[in-house]
């Protein structure tokens, strides 16, 4: 047995020498981080667009529905304070709605499985580093027909293990498994920008639904307003005071506010089921968890940290998906590469066979086998260098897409910046018009009382201060979306998120802030 073993080494011993020889080598192009996008855009202290020292000041006869009207013009952008960035507007349903969101939604369930899929590919590359084995055993009995020259029964029992090795020679399965845990990373970051998408939808319809709720129980007062003023025209044409033309006015304001309410109660089941859909429910499940008789929209903070655009550019999880997809291409050239090179591949067996089961486990029933068997395709008429240069096209194609995430984030951000920014003025004017709305009514009340006006004309200004609020409510609900689509594009709402699978969201957190950005290597 000892002999059989002895034979074998000098073959073992080749393998080893030659796989130490060669064993550290890993061709293809090395990944040393994304290359530099937008470079003076993200040294910049602020964003193009930064417009969060745009306040309440002067005197516009109102005040924006927001907290905290401190002076801070002159201080440097304050990074945002918290990834759940819905807390600040400190709504306790919109904070439920969210995170049943964050829980149950079948999107982000659908984010996870695929994040499972990448995770089990990956196990399932770092596998083929591993040698291969496989055992057998055979037991069998071979019956001589009767009457024939020997009818006497033979046995044969043998039981092996085989097991082979490919020698991972020039790193083209080092360069797999790195391709697939950046394809794996990729994915986790793909599942917080869900987590993001998400959370800002959910913000943006209940939005909706409160500012359709309120401007609902506007126009209830507005159509009783128009009830009023119908049947005091009618009296009044009755008399002869007005016209027929005057009665036919009214039933029109009537009409057309009529029509309004029918429209906004069917826009707020639709906002309702959309809600129940992004919360993974049924249509209707959340009527009476959301219906009120006293609807209001989040205040706003007044202050609205947004940092600086090297912070988004950390914070992004679509930029973090680019970029581990950008590595992931880098590391397939290499893996194309390394079928320029030979292949090792080590063959061992271990064999016991003979005719008597009590004999099996002796010297002379044992085999052994250890075989290096190499192979170079030297001759593949251009398929290698074809397969290297799609690896380097769909690096290149990662990189333009990496280069259009930094990109359009940036745009973004400023897009969203400036338009809350200007939003928040607009308000103002707003709330100034409706402050002036009220003011008139009151003193068309004190006319009244005073007999210098008639109850009409108290009715007419009660309908004009309403219309103004209802500008005033679309504005508010305006500023409410814009500021949901800041903190969307500031890449806020993962790091926080709940998700089925806690252990999946801790790995996407990590993954996506574990790896900064420096200029990428080409080196071979």
């Amino acid at each position: 047995m000892f002999s059989r073993l002895s034979s074998i080494q000098p073959v073992l011993l080749a393998g080893s020498v030659l796989i130490g020889l060669v064993g550290c080598t890993t061709v293809g192009p090395d990944y040393a981080g994304a290359p530099a996008v937008a470079e003076q855009a993200m040294k910049a202290p602020r964003f193009a667009r930064d417009v969060q020292d745009i306040r309440d000041t002067g005197d516009t006869g109102g005040k924006a529905r927001t907290r905290d009207s401190r002076d801070t013009r002159d201080e440097p952008p304050a990074q945002p304070g918290t990834a759940a960035w819905w807390t600040l507007l400190n709504d306790a349903p919109l904070n439920a709605l969210i995170e049943q969101a964050l829980a149950n939604s079948p999107t982000l369930q659908a984010a996870q499985a695929r994040l499972r899929q990448s995770r089990a590919a990956l196990r399932q590359q770092e596998a083929q580093k591993m040698p291969k084995g496989s055992a057998s055993a055979l037991a069998a009995g071979v019956w001589q027909a009767p009457g024939t020259r020997d009818d006497t029964t033979l046995h044969l029992y043998s039981a092996g293990f085989d097991a082979t090795w490919e020698a991972d020679l020039f790193g083209g399965t080092r360069r797999a498994t790195e391709a697939a845990a950046a394809q794996a990373q990729a994915v986790q970051a793909d599942l917080a920008d869900a987590q993001v998408c998400l959370a800002a939808e959910v913000a943006q319809a209940y939005a909706s639904l409160r500012a359709q709720q309120q401007r609902q129980a506007l126009l209830r007062a507005t159509a009783n307003a128009d009830a009023q003023t119908l049947d005091l025209t009618r009296q009044r044409q009755s008399r002869g005071v007005s016209a027929a033309e005057d009665v036919e006015q009214r039933l029109l304001q009537g009409e057309s506010t009529q029509a309004s309410l029918a429209d906004v109660a069917a826009q707020i089941s639709a906002w309702l089921d959309q809600l129940a859909l992004l919360t993974g429910q049924a249509p209707g499940a959340l009527d009476a968890q959301l219906s009120t008789t006293s609807p209001h929209l989040p205040v706003l903070p007044q202050r609205v940290a947004v940092g600086d655009p090297a912070g988004l550019l950390q914070r992004r999880p679509d930029i973090r998906a680019a970029e581990r997809r950008l590595a992931a291409g880098q590391a397939r050239i290499g893996q194309k590469e390394a079928g320029y090179f030979p292949k090792l591949t080590l063959l061992g067996d271990i064999g016991l066979a003979g005719t008597d089961l009590g004999h099996l486990l002796t010297s002379k029933s044992l085999a052994l086998v250890g075989v290096p068997y190499l192979s170079w395709n030297v001759l593949d008429f251009g398929r290698t260098q074809a397969e290297v240069r799609q690896a380097e096209a769909g690096r290149d194609e990662a990189l333009a897409l990496y280069q259009a995430a930094v990109l359009g984030a940036l745009q973004d951000a400023n897009t969203a910046l400036s338009r809350f920014g200007q939003q928040r003025q607009a308000l103002v004017h707003l709330q100034a018009q409706q402050a002036s709305a009220d003011r008139s009514l009151a003193l068309t009340r004190q006319r009244r009382q005073a007999g210098a006006a008639s109850q009409l004309d108290l009715l007419d200004a009660q309908r004009n201060r309403d219309a103004a609020a209802l500008r005033t409510l679309d504005g508010e609900a305006a500023l409410l979306k814009d500021f949901v689509s800041l903190q969307k594009s500031l890449g806020l709402g993962w790091e926080s998120a709940v998700s089925g699978n806690a252990a999946a969201s801790a790995s996407v957190s990590a993954a996506v802030s574990a790896k900064g950005t420096t200029p990428a290597s080409t080196q071979r």
